[in-house]
């Protein structure tokens, strides 16, 4: 016994390209097309000089309305074929603060060796982004997008479409790709003092971070060190990117800890931590942080920050 499908299994069935976790196709089974506005005028304005030419017995106007009708049906093939065979995937997407936009970057690739004109990329009823394809190329689009609150941002559905060339049809199909954002808890306002129980003595033989009293020589630079520890000098002789080392036993290590935020709102709290976590590596200090269900080791640089404001970001998640 089959059964007709409902208009929910209609609308899942036009709603996205076929599409892999990383790529999503427009191939000709998911480009729908419809006459615009100006179409629609377009054909009423062909039937008007129609009927004129039938009444008055006109053979020019015959010639121009199967002509200007001929012109529509060519537009309407160009206008198919200017999105068919298109393929979109997700770029660069760099994590950003809660409040702030979030930029998803998409590449639009030509798989038909042929060029694209005025291709557009929309979200829901954002402004669209318009560009064009070359042929066995591709381009590269930028998608801003509001973020509301932490962890991760789905891009969601886009429309990719165009009305080239003569505007008079629109061509449209549906893409939805694994691109997301991830999005840091909003840090509290400067100016929070960092906690004074968090200071501890740097433990004996501790290699968490390296102390600031006694400069010790220099090593190849590695990714995620302190920029304040980076031999300029040496960079502008052209020498090479080296870090500074220093040793001593006065530095101290900066626990952060989930107890010590006040108050009783997760939301609060996580902003609160994300400001000292700023704030510690804007001092350059080395800090760990632990979280209920989470422990990141005292440490510093740049890939450290991110790990913790990772931690936050995704924290109850």
């Amino acid at each position: 016994m089959t059964t007709t499908p409902s208009w929910l299994d209609w609308k899942k069935l036009l709603r996205t390209a076929r599409q892999s976790r990383d790529m999503a196709t427009l191939d000709r089974r998911h480009v729908y097309i419809l006459p615009t506005r100006a179409g629609l005028l377009f054909a009423l304005i062909l039937a008007g000089m129609l009927l004129g030419a039938i009444n008055y017995a006109l053979s020019l106007g015959f010639v121009l309305v199967f002509w200007l009708s001929g012109m529509g049906v060519v537009a309407m093939l160009h206008t198919w074929r200017n999105l068919a065979h298109l393929a979109v995937t997700p770029g660069r997407i760099n994590p950003v603060f809660a409040g702030e936009t979030a930029h998803f970057g998409f590449l639009v690739h030509d798989r038909s060796h042929r060029a694209h004109h005025a291709i557009a990329l929309q979200h829901a009823a954002d402004a669209p982004l318009h560009g064009d394809i070359p042929a066995d190329g591709d381009a590269a689009m930028v998608l801003p997008l509001p973020t509301l609150r932490r962890g991760w941002l789905q891009a969601g559905r886009l429309q990719v479409f165009t009305e080239f060339p003569l505007g008079l049809f629109r061509a449209w199909g549906y893409v939805e790709l694994d691109a997301a954002c991830l999005v840091y808890p909003h840090p509290a306002p400067p100016g929070t003092p960092l906690p004074a129980a968090a200071l501890q003595a740097k433990p004996q033989g501790s290699h968490a971070a390296g102390g600031d009293e006694d400069f010790s020589g220099l090593r190849n630079y590695k990714s995620g060190d302190s920029m304040r520890r980076i031999d300029w000098k040496a960079s502008a002789r052209e020498q090479g990117l080296y870090t500074k080392e220093f040793q001593g036993q006065g530095q101290q290590v900066l626990w952060l800890s989930w107890d010590m935020a006040p108050g009783r709102d997760p939301e609060a709290r996580l902003s609160l931590l994300t400001r000292w976590v700023m704030d510690a590596h804007e001092a350059g200090l080395a800090w760990g942080l632990e979280l209920p269900g989470a422990k990141l080791p005292p440490a510093c640089g740049e890939a450290h920050l991110h790990a913790c404001l990772r931690a936050l970001a995704l924290f109850g998640e």
